[in-house]
């Protein structure tokens, strides 16, 4: 990214390079706004791929440390663990980034400081009451449930208060431009700390079983969430003058709650694919689906790296009322998801064969479904985060509706096409619901706001 902001040398060769950097940082050179997103879009990025090789490497590490047997109890229980406490914040994480700069904008202040506290207290009452609940459901339900897996979904139901009160800090973090404080916790730090503690755990001599690796899993979850409040607590004391609290919590949901739709259907829609190859197709196909999947996440990183840092300045110029700033700034972040997804999409087909190689010899014959995978991929990108420019500027109900439309889709496309073309019919069922799902928000968009959200055209 900084040799991307960096200004030209006199010699540099005109050609496809110069061509894309003009198309990346645009013809007037650039705004302080551009450059402060390529910045913060870069470390986001960064911190999302170190984060992705931490947790292949503790996955690695856990299934040859506990086992077959453990490492699916493991799995099983984790998973419920990131699905769950990815919801049960109610969406504040996100409509953090829409609250905060318009409580900002209008000077606020009284309202901004209740958000602060208020929308992390809200999170974690609320969480921990449902945690309770399921904790509840485990013990009711437990004659149908393994006995292996019970105490770990116990420990799981313990770890969701500290989860979504991390993913509500994130989102306060972010709408700051606090990005490392925002992702590191999450990212690196926890999935550093499970390493550091499993490791230390199996090297004394302890048997690593599931228990074991959620009592770890927790653990880290809540030291990096105690960590990010304290140091997130102190940054935001000398950013927000003290003074009384205001608490609109129904505001806050009236905004929120339209955008956990969206999140919960993009969340779905991310996983249909390999939940009906699941139900349909022998494991190992599944496997060499899933390698090709996690190897095109590359893509999918440099989506969310825009997302997460633009969302917020949606949101404070559409509150100025500078209307002509933030078409501006739309274009600039559409160029700066589609062109370098573009050109990684690129890389990772090119070397997909032995990318795919590292998981085994046996997941080179997902080569050709990584084409297939990567045309929603880049149809997506086309029109660069503007999900988030439609939950920032009010519109949270119809791009939820756009979603559950996509997600509807790809279950109807997925039940069709994988019972016969397997791997390759989920591919294309997602990528054609993608495709779908695009046309339809840059439809929207066009209706709805007046503003052309193409990588190119007008």
């Amino acid at each position: 990214m900084a040799v991307m902001d960096a200004q030209p040398a006199a010699s540099e060769p005109v050609g496809l390079f110069a061509r894309l950097r003009a198309k990346l940082t645009g013809a007037g050179g650039g705004t302080s706004e551009a450059s402060l997103t390529r910045r913060l879009a870069g470390t986001i990025f960064l911190i999302r791929v170190i984060s992705a090789g931490l947790a292949y490497l503790s996955q690695i590490l856990l299934a040859r440390w506990m086992g077959t047997s453990d490492y699916g109890v493991y799995v099983y229980v984790w998973t419920w663990v990131l699905l769950l406490g990815s919801m049960m914040d109610f969406g504040i994480s996100a409509s953090a980034q829409k609250i905060i700069p318009e409580y900002r904008t209008s000077g606020e202040q009284a309202l901004l400081r209740g958000f602060l506290s208020g929308s992390r207290w809200l999170t974690f009452i609320v969480s921990t009451v449902v945690s309770l609940a399921m904790a509840g459901v485990v013990l009711l339900l437990s004659p149908w449930i393994d006995p292996a897996a019970r105490l770990p979904l116990y420990i799981g139901c313990m770890t969701l208060p500290a989860f979504v009160v991390a993913n509500t800090q994130d989102g306060i973090a972010r709408a700051h431009d606090w990005m490392q404080l925002g992702l590191m916790p999450q990212f690196i730090i926890r999935q550093a700390l499970i390493i550091g503690i499993t490791a230390s755990a199996f090297l004394l001599g302890f048997h690593l079983g599931a228990i074991a690796a959620m009592v770890a899993s927790a653990g880290a979850v809540w030291i990096a969430m105690t960590g990010q409040m304290v140091v997130l607590n102190r940054k935001l004391a000398g950013h927000v003058e003290h003074g009384p609290k205001a608490y609109d919590v129904g505001g806050w949901l009236a905004i929120s709650l339209p955008i956990l739709l969206v999140e919960s259907f993009y969340l779905l829609l991310s996983y249909t694919d390999v939940l009906v190859l699941q139900q349909f197709r022998p494991s190992d196909e599944v496997g060499v689906y899933f390698a090709v999947v996690k190897t095109l996440a590359l893509v999918s990183f440099i989506h969310y790296a825009m997302s997460a840092t633009t969302a917020h300045r949606f949101a404070e110029y559409n509150a100025l009322g500078d209307k002509t700033r933030l078409s501006a700034y739309v274009a600039h972040a559409i160029n700066w998801t589609f062109w370098p997804s573009l050109a990684a999409t690129a890389v990772l087909l090119a070397l997909g064969k032995p990318l795919l190689w590292l998981f085994g010899p046996q997941f080179v014959i997902g080569y050709d479904i990584m084409f297939i995978a990567a045309v929603g991929l880049v149809v997506r990108a086309a029109i660069g985060p503007v999900e988030r420019l439609l939950n920032m500027l009010g519109h949270q109900k119809i791009c939820a509706l756009a979603y559950a439309l996509a997600f509807v889709m790809n279950v109807i496309l997925c039940i069709a096409l994988v019972p016969r073309f397997g791997g390759h019919g989920a591919a294309a069922a997602t990528s054609i619901s993608l495709t779908f799902e695009t046309v339809l928000l840059f439809w929207i968009v066009r209706q709805r706001l007046g503003l052309h959200v193409l990588a190119f055209g007008r």
